[in-house]
């Protein structure tokens, strides 16, 4: 399987489209979680490269673009988590891997190793 985060996720979530049984969904879903982690830290490392030569105001302005508001007494270091989990929220992995954690818990797995009913 890709190590790409993104690719990762979208492999894993077309993978989780048939599928039924918990235990291989459980599997689907430990992996998409690593892949989620790993693909929310990239976006983070980029978006602090891209908002470390901006002044306030101008990241101000690049939160509210992408809907992560900079709210008062939000640091600067907030404000630019939120603009990541936001871009990352946003993404086509992110969505991939909502899709799969919800195709998993509908047949009983999580990653609280939970049974549901």
């Amino acid at each position: 399987m890709d190590t790409n985060p993104t690719a990762l996720l979208l492999d894993l979530a077309a993978s989780a489209r048939d599928l039924t049984d918990r235990a291989a969904l459980q599997n689907l879903l430990t992996a998409g979680h690593r892949a989620w982690c790993a693909g929310v830290a990239d976006v983070q490392s980029a978006i602090r490269r891209e908002a470390a030569p901006l002044s306030d105001a101008q990241l101000a302005k690049r939160c509210t673009a992408a809907g992560a508001a900079w709210e008062e007494g939000m640091t600067r270091g907030e404000s630019v988590s939120a603009l990541a989990f936001a871009t990352w929220d946003a993404s086509p992995a992110a969505m991939a891997y909502t899709e799969l954690a919800e195709r998993a818990a509908r047949f009983g797995a999580s990653l609280l190793g939970e049974t549901f009913q």
